[in-house]
């Protein structure tokens, strides 16, 4: 077992000299540097330890997961209706200014665009969700460390201090809901020529729209559901985080389905209330989320941030994180 890397100002094996070695014990020289030979010290010499040359750990290539029981989602919404209850000042705040910017947007859709144009705009929400949702993810964290909660803390933590890597996963989002809205243009091509279509008629259309909207959504929530937690949490690129969630949901295909699908019953029943139960539906899924990745992910492997909510251990939980 080598104990550290030392220095020394020469080796020594009949004229032939070597660089830096490695020694497990002093004085017996173990390097795998290709030539070398050089087995002991010349006399005399004193090991130094060698400061200039540190060895970085590498980091994993994504985060590894743990395999969740089926019924996971079900204990992820418990602990975000916990924390919702705990901080419902700044978390209902949150989701009343989230679903009015729904309502906002879908109305001008319905009077300035058409009926379809508002179902194209709800479902870009979907895209945007996980980034919006930001700012909770923070609350929780708060919570976890026993700290003051504080929105604008929180709002700063997640839009401010991560900005770099929560754009560039932006961009993604926003890549992936312009061929969405093009795909969806192109759908209209099955749509029935007659003057009055009955629902029969429209079979086919909203068979291949749902279909085609579907695939786009799966993929959306695979490469989202753990990766903007995962950005907050440890100091990770936004490919690495991208990773680490499409290797944890494939690896927990079951429970990530059941939580899909629970997220979409809980945006349409919001929906279906005129936006109104989204002030409460979306701040219990956003703290959801932030269990959702402390209990699948182990993360433990990259360093914490210097600064912010996240650079302290969290108080409450199994284990620190």
């Amino acid at each position: 077992m080598l104990s550290t890397r030392y220095r020394v100002d020469k080796y020594f094996y009949g004229t032939r000299t070597c660089g830096i070695h490695l020694f497990n014990t002093p004085g017996h020289c173990i390097c795998s540097k290709s030539g070398c030979r050089v087995t002991r010290l010349s006399g005399g010499m004193s090991l130094e330890p060698d400061r200039t040359q540190e060895e970085e750990v590498p980091l994993p290539f994504c985060a590894p997961c743990r395999v969740v029981e089926p019924a996971a989602p079900l204990a992820w919404l418990a602990l975000g209706w916990r924390d919702f209850r705990r901080a419902w000042p700044q978390s209902l705040s949150y989701g009343i200014v989230m679903a009015a910017t729904m309502a906002t947007v879908s109305l001008l859709a319905w009077v300035y665009g058409s009926y379809w144009f508002m179902l194209a705009m709800l479902g870009g929400f979907v895209f945007m969700a996980p980034v919006l949702c930001v700012g909770l993810y923070a609350i929780s964290a708060q919570l976890e460390r026993d700290q003051p909660v504080s929105l604008v803390r929180a709002l700063r933590a997640g839009f401010k201090r991560y900005l770099g890597n929560e754009m560039i996963f932006s961009l993604v989002l926003l890549i992936l809901f312009l061929v969405w809205a093009r795909a969806g243009s192109m759908i209209s091509i099955f749509f029935p020529a007659t003057g009055r279509p009955e629902l029969a008629d429209l079979a086919v259309y909203l068979g291949i729209g749902s279909a085609v909207g579907a695939v786009f959504a799966v993929f959306t929530f695979t490469i989202s559901a753990f990766s903007l937690p995962m950005i907050m949490h440890r100091r990770v690129d936004a490919i690495t985080a991208v990773v680490t969630s499409i290797n944890a949901v494939l690896r927990n295909k079951l429970p990530l389905m059941i939580w899909f699908t629970l997220i979409i019953a809980g945006l349409l029943i919001g929906a279906a209330t005129l936006f109104v139960g989204l002030t409460i539906i979306l701040p219990v899924i956003g703290h959801a989320v932030w269990h959702s990745y402390l209990d699948t992910i182990d993360a433990s492997a990259y360093p914490r941030h210097e600064v912010g909510i996240t650079a302290t251990p969290r108080k409450t939980g199994p284990t620190p994180a």
